[in-house]
């Protein structure tokens, strides 16, 4: 088991959802095991931008981008599920999510600019 963290920008994303939303949401994301990490599969994805190595959780509503900071599992950001996919549907790209994350480099500035807030 890992322990696991959150940024601001997570943390603030949690605390929106009321505690059995919260306790709902957090459960995929604190029951993964390294063999999950290691042999990835739907609804767990693996991507990298630039040097970093990053996952992407589905749960529920939620979806957690995060990384492997050797035992701790650190959530970078938690996003609502229609807020990429209403992306897609704007703009009306014809890639999966883990393309668009991995190569739109508008959707992670966006995704830094939240940290800052």
């Amino acid at each position: 088991m890992y322990q696991v963290t959150f940024s601001e920008q997570a943390m603030h994303e949690l605390n929106q959802l009321d505690q059995l939303a919260q306790l709902a949401a957090i459960e995929p994301i604190s029951s993964l095991r390294p063999a999950d990490l290691a042999h990835p599969r739907e609804p767990l994805g693996h991507f990298h931008r630039g040097a970093k190595s990053f996952f992407r959780l589905r749960a529920g509503d939620c979806r957690f981008y995060f990384e492997v900071i050797g035992e701790t599992l650190h959530v970078n950001y938690i996003l609502h599920k229609n807020s990429l996919e209403d992306f897609l549907l704007r703009n009306k790209l014809p890639v999966s999510e883990q393309q668009l994350v991995e190569q739109h480099s508008k959707f992670w500035k966006y995704l830094e600019s939240l940290t800052k807030q």
